[in-house]
């Protein structure tokens, strides 16, 4: 009797303590709702594989390299005759197959050179293989560098993290239209506030991602063929032929300085000869004085040995 007695209070206990769990769980306010989900999402990096699951993405570490996302730069260096008219063309070149110009800088011409100029372009990336080729059409290819940049990673990232805030301030605002007091108010839109800044961000950066994948950067630098850098000699003959260049260049500066100095050479020659006449006709006049005085002294020396006789 007692042990019946004993497993019967066991069990209505057991009832009343399950009952009283219940009613809390239910009777829950919302506040206490917000203070649940604020602590269990806190960071929107947070749950991202479950995230992409609730948002019926599937992420696979294996991404086909068709879908892969790549950041391409370049760096092109072209000569050309006219580096002014060759950036006009390149600019064409670039906006015809939807690019644009994000950079330009162009030097005037000086100390016989034509110039150069320097372009920052950004072309679609589907595109920068065939436009590569027409800027080689410009003039003569020096040097060509292009790398890539596999950004696959960064930009899933991105959209898990995105993918999770929206879910998260998307709650929240489902919540906030069945706050009843004011603290719950507060705490929500705060909480909304500081996600939809942090959404906001994230966004951006996808889209910077999304730009530089989508255009590739290219820098053109179109040089005059007065500046381009010289060939060093990779065997006899263009040895040969480096050497005779420079002796033909050295003579046709000797020329040069020749046809610099003529007209001072000149200058100097009647210079030169005017001091000589100048130095000529006094040496004529002091002859002709000395020539002048000699019988004089001649006359007198007569006198005085005459004088001297008589004596």
């Amino acid at each position: 009797m007692r042990r019946t007695l004993f497993i019967t209070t066991a069990l209505a206990l057991s009832a009343l303590t399950l009952s009283g769990c219940s009613a809390g769980v239910s009777e829950m306010a919302p506040g206490d709702t917000q203070e649940y989900l604020v602590e269990g999402a806190t960071d929107g990096r947070a749950g991202t594989a479950e995230s992409l699951a609730e948002g019926g993405i599937a992420f696979d570490a294996a991404v086909p390299d068709a879908s892969r996302d790549v950041i391409t730069t370049g760096y092109m260096s072209v000569t050309v005759k006219s580096p002014d008219e060759a950036s006009a063309d390149a600019i064409r070149i670039a906006e015809s197959v939807g690019g644009r110009v994000d950079g330009r800088n162009e030097y005037a011409p000086r100390d016989g050179n034509r110039g150069s100029a320097t372009l920052t372009l950004r072309i679609p990336a589907s595109e920068l293989t065939a436009t590569l080729d027409k800027f080689k059409a410009l003039g003569t290819l020096q040097e060509v560098s292009i790398n890539s940049n596999d950004v696959t990673m960064q930009s899933r990232d991105l959209e898990a993290r995105i993918t999770a805030l929206d879910a998260s301030v998307d709650r929240l605002l489902a919540l906030l239209t069945k706050a009843e007091d004011t603290d719950t108010l507060i705490q929500l839109e705060t909480a909304i506030s500081g996600r939809q800044g942090e959404l906001e961000s994230l966004k951006s950066q996808k889209r910077y991602f999304d730009d530089q994948v989508a255009m590739s950067t290219l820098t053109l630098s179109l040089i005059s063929e007065a500046d381009a850098p010289t060939i060093e000699p990779g065997n006899f003959i263009d040895g040969l032929v480096t050497g005779w260049n420079s002796f033909v260049a050295f003579f046709a500066g000797v020329l040069v300085a020749l046809g610099v100095l003529v007209p001072w050479l000149i200058l100097g020659a009647i210079i030169a000869g005017i001091i000589m006449l100048i130095v000529r006709s006094k040496r004529r006049s002091r002859r002709n004085a000395a020539a002048t005085s000699s019988p004089a002294a001649g006359a007198s020396d007569t006198k005085v040995s005459s004088a001297k006789s008589l004596d």
